[in-house]
């Protein structure tokens, strides 16, 4: 069966008030060190509230990504040079901001000969010597699971490596058009294979179309390569051109469907309409277990 029902419009329990608080000077922080964030570029729903936490996921290579997933509201198309400076700006705010856990992600760059991997190297090494005791979460692209950049950015210890497999295998090819299940499994496979202490960690979109027994089968995959942390969230549509809405998954669904994943092995399942593999980072990282 397809999960949730269909609406035309946002339902009651994807209605939410707009913050108390003001992100204001979080975006004076991220425009004064000339800065992109995931929650700008890809629109996402919760920026006004993580703004508003004195808290970003900053994106780094650029706003541009070199691929064309349907689902993902970044724009596409050539992209910009690499900034050898912005591993220090990223500091820089992250120092403003007082941030005490990071996440850092970043366009996809198959134009570069290391895919981006040495940004990511660079930038956790940059933020471990400007600010001791900092935490560094990673959310990055497949690199094509090349063992040697994942390795790269393995070597400075994040506390955390993601990637999302973002939907089930059969939807793959839709949303996912220059990716594959697969190749994300090998991803997370290759992180555990390099450090097998390391947390990694994993994201599932519903809405687009995936049945109940397709999520559970894509749980129980990226267990097998020893993923510990896993969330799943509402898939919403970023702009006119994205992927359309197929169901709109009730939040009690969400909550059955932590408590039975969590049983499949998992540290922490953290399911929701709003949930995102950057929400409340800090949050799912410590309360795993």
């Amino acid at each position: 069966m397809k999960l949730g029902v269909r609406r035309e419009k946002f339902p009651e329990w994807l209605h939410r008030s707009l913050p108390a608080a003001s992100g204001e000077s979080v975006r004076r922080v991220i425009i004064g060190q000339r800065l992109n964030t995931v929650c700008e570029e890809a629109r996402c729903p919760n920026r006004s509230e993580c703004y508003s936490r004195q808290t970003a996921t900053f994106m780094i290579l650029g706003k541009v990504c070199t691929r064309h997933c349907s689902f993902c509201g970044v724009l596409s198309g050539i992209p910009e040079d690499v900034s050898a400076d912005e591993p220090d700006r990223i500091a820089i705010a992250v120092q403003s901001l007082h941030l005490r856990y990071v996440v850092i992600t970043s366009v996809t760059r198959d134009d570069l000969a290391d895919e981006g991997a040495g940004q990511f190297s660079r930038v956790i090494w940059t933020l471990k010597k400007l600010i001791p005791g900092i935490q560094v979460e990673v959310l990055t692209p497949d690199f094509h699971a090349r063992e040697e950049l994942i390795a790269m950015i393995v070597k400075e210890k994040p506390m955390v490596y993601g990637h999302n497999v973002e939907t089930v295998p059969r939807l793959q090819p839709k949303v996912r058009p220059q990716a594959s299940f697969t190749q994300s499994l090998r991803v997370l496979e290759v992180v555990k294979n390099v450090a097998s202490h390391m947390i990694t960690k994993s994201g599932i979109m519903l809405g687009l179309g995936e049945t109940l027994a397709e999520v559970r089968s894509s749980a129980r995959e990226l267990r097998s390569v020893g993923c510990d942390i896993l969330t799943v969230g509402q898939y919403l549509k970023p702009c006119h051109a994205s992927a359309e809405v197929v169901r709109y998954v009730p939040p009690g669904v969400f909550r059955d469907l932590a408590e039975e994943l969590k049983g499949f092995g998992f540290q922490k399942v953290e399911a929701g309409p709003f949930v995102r593999s950057s929400y409340h980072a800090e949050k799912v990282f410590w309360q795993r277990n």
